[in-house]
């Protein structure tokens, strides 16, 4: 029969027939040297079945080709073996989904408790003395901060948390970091004060930043500083506000003083916007 009349009876289409062909599954009895027409006999419609649901159960091409040839107790036993790979696969899922949500509500318990920190070390913070800013500018700040960690709550984006978690880590991969990035001949330093006591003393001479740019604020504080997370948010807080009409990507990293003077250095991405 030709390959239209066995696609009918296999209840495919030929381009089925076709795909088996090519993939030496299923080879036609004869094939016609004049046309090239492919004939297929009515007992191929069995192979056809064996390859149609060898494949939706999920053997490979090669596995398929073996099996062709078995008898059908080897066929009833690899599906039993297919059945068992698919169950322990299934259970694999389930641990994993149990472990994602169980992860993903740990992660989100430490946003909630960042936030009560830091919002808690903003509410006894006085700004006025270290950037020179008012009441009203710094309850600003704190509603940018809660809006900021409600967005992430909401998008479940997290990416951002080691950034906001810097107090935590590591001392000395802090100080590696640092090092990298005043070195980095990718950023150029724009601006940098020394042994200063509060940031009111040079914060208007600090350049305009550039919409679209990348840019750095490294700080080495002393201990009174450094140990109080509201410093660096405030920081941050002031100039997103300044410039919250500007696309911009703002990093800080923040590090002991080696000789508990404060130090600060303002870097930018060279030539490259930001999420470039």
């Amino acid at each position: 029969m030709t390959i239209k009349e066995f696609s009918n009876l296999c209840g495919c289409n030929p381009q089925t027939i076709r795909y088996y062909d090519h993939m030496n599954l299923l080879k036609p009895v004869k094939v016609d040297d004049w046309t090239g027409y492919r004939y297929y006999d009515e007992g191929q419609a069995l192979d056809y079945v064996k390859i149609k649901n060898l494949q939706i159960a999920g053997f490979t091409i090669d596995e398929i080709k073996v099996l062709l040839c078995a008898d059908d107790e080897t066929i009833y036993d690899a599906f039993s073996k297919k059945i068992n790979e698919q169950e322990k696969l299934l259970q694999r899922m389930i641990e994993i989904r149990q472990s994602y949500q169980r992860e993903l509500t740990v992660m989100k318990n430490k946003i909630v408790e960042l936030h009560k920190s830091i919002k808690g070390s903003m509410e006894s913070y006085s700004p006025a003395e270290e950037f020179g800013i008012n009441s009203e500018e710094f309850d600003e700040i704190v509603k940018n901060l809660d809006s900021y960690f409600d967005e992430m709550l909401e998008s479940g984006d997290y990416s951002k948390y080691k950034i906001l978690d810097y107090s935590e880590e590591n001392e000395k991969k802090a100080e590696h970091d640092f090092k990298d990035c005043l070195s980095n001949p990718d950023l150029e330093i724009v601006y940098e004060c020394h042994e200063w006591k509060n940031v009111k003393e040079f914060y208007d001479n600090i350049p305009e930043l550039i919409d679209g740019k990348e840019y750095f604020f490294q700080f080495k504080l002393d201990a009174e500083k450094i140990n109080n997370t509201a410093f660096a948010n405030t920081l941050l807080g002031i100039l997103c506000l300044k410039n919250k009409n500007k696309k911009m990507s703002l990093k800080c990293n923040v590090i002991h003083s080696d000789n508990d003077k404060n130090h600060f250095w303002l870097l930018k991405r060279k030539n490259v916007e930001a999420g470039k």
